[in-house]
């Protein structure tokens, strides 16, 4: 077990830093020391860390730049089928480990209840599952990427 003392030492030296949490293990021990004060620590830094990620603060600056032709291009591939969406916040998987292929592709049809994809939540691998059938038109997120809860992740026709 922890020594007291050294907890207490790392309180104060969160305390006196801009440091929002620290997680130190020694051996089989470890103790994580947060400022945020909620029942679901966990979840709370995964949302501030997925807020804003790098690729939705680049989205908007493309289609300023290249003003109408690119929003009219992307815009519509979105309506013109059924929008899954992230059921939750985590990252994105598009197949089931590292150098195995991906659960679907854009062309090829899928049944209610076939695993499109993995989001992993807090150390979780959740299965995403076809809520309607038909062919995958547009994969909208990229492998390893952070989602948000009611992202859309793929379109179904």
């Amino acid at each position: 077990m922890m020594d007291v003392r050294k907890i207490k030492k790392l309180i104060d030296l969160l305390e006196d830093s801009d440091v929002a949490e620290i997680e130190i293990k020694e051996g089989e021990d470890s103790v994580r020391i947060s400022r945020v004060s909620t029942s679901a620590v966990p979840a709370m830094p995964m949302q501030q860390y997925y807020a804003p990620p790098p690729m939705m603060a680049a989205a908007p600056v493309a289609p300023q730049a290249a003003a109408t032709p690119a929003a009219t291009s992307e815009k519509p591939a979105a309506p013109t089928g059924h929008v899954l969406e992230s059921p939750m916040v985590g990252t994105f998987y598009r197949s089931s480990s590292p150098g195995a292929k991906s659960f679907v592709e854009i062309g090829q049809s899928v049944k209610v209840g076939d695993t499109l994809c993995i989001i992993e939540a807090m150390k979780m691998l959740n299965q995403i599952q076809a809520d309607k059938s038909g062919v995958i038109k547009a994969i909208l997120v990229e492998n390893e990427q952070p989602v948000e809860f009611g992202q859309p992740l793929m379109i179904i026709d």
